[in-house]
């Protein structure tokens, strides 16, 4: 099959948003009498929902109190996007994507104020003609169940798509639906993308290694 989509996900991969996630996050954990430092947050908190990351930091508190840290959390972080960047080579991406006629979908365990916030002020909000949060779905990643929400929306299948990711259970949800995956180095190292399944680790989207991947799957 020849290529007709990218999926990708948000948080550190379309940016290298996770240094902010981490601040915004240990300032109010440490609120609500927790903490953690970075290493702690790549290991086990990167690519996971608020949910989860609450329940475990906070396994004293109930559900509403999970969802009043996890607000406050995301309050902070919405306040800062302005310090945010894309990851290298991302626009260019982009343009070669719709050059080539394929279709752009965001799938993220963000909440949609998030997403819908970040692409904007990246700039890059109407590139995508589908954006999937997991917050809106059942089960979020590492299901792969918001990976297959976004294909049925594109009229995509499988094979004819790559999806590209940052962290263990974004990687995980995408190999579960079937998807060739692309690893982006900004906050794991190779070796864990590419145990979690990744068929290719690239440093940012100006890697020439991509490139090559992606021409070679749109060869007859």
């Amino acid at each position: 099959m020849s290529l007709s989509a990218l999926l990708f996900d948000l948080d550190g991969t379309l940016v290298d948003s996770d240094p902010l996630h981490f601040l915004t996050f240990q300032t109010v954990a440490r609120r609500w009498g927790a903490d953690f430092d970075r290493d702690y947050f790549d290991t086990r908190m990167s690519g996971h929902s608020n949910r989860e990351i609450c329940r475990v930091l906070f396994p004293h508190l109930d559900d509403a109190a999970h969802d009043r840290v996890a607000a406050e959390k995301e309050d902070l972080f919405r306040a800062s996007l302005s310090r945010l960047a894309p990851v290298t080579g991302l626009h260019d991406l982009l343009d070669w994507a719709r050059d080539s006629g394929l279709a752009l979908a965001v799938v993220s365990n963000a909440p949609r104020a998030n997403i819908d916030g970040v692409l904007a002020a990246l700039g890059v909000a109407d590139r995508f003609a589908v954006t999937v949060s997991s917050d809106e779905l059942p089960r979020g990643k590492p299901d792969p169940l918001p990976y297959r929400t976004a294909l049925e929306r594109l009229g995509v299948a499988p094979g004819q798509a790559v999806a590209f990711e940052d962290a263990v259970p974004g990687l995980t949800a995408a190999v579960r639906a079937d998807l060739p995956t692309v690893g982006v180095l900004t906050t794991q190292p190779p070796e864990v993308l590419a145990g979690a399944g990744a068929v290719l680790t690239v440093r940012d989207f100006s890697d020439p290694a991509l490139m090559g991947f992606l021409d070679g799957f749109t060869a007859p």
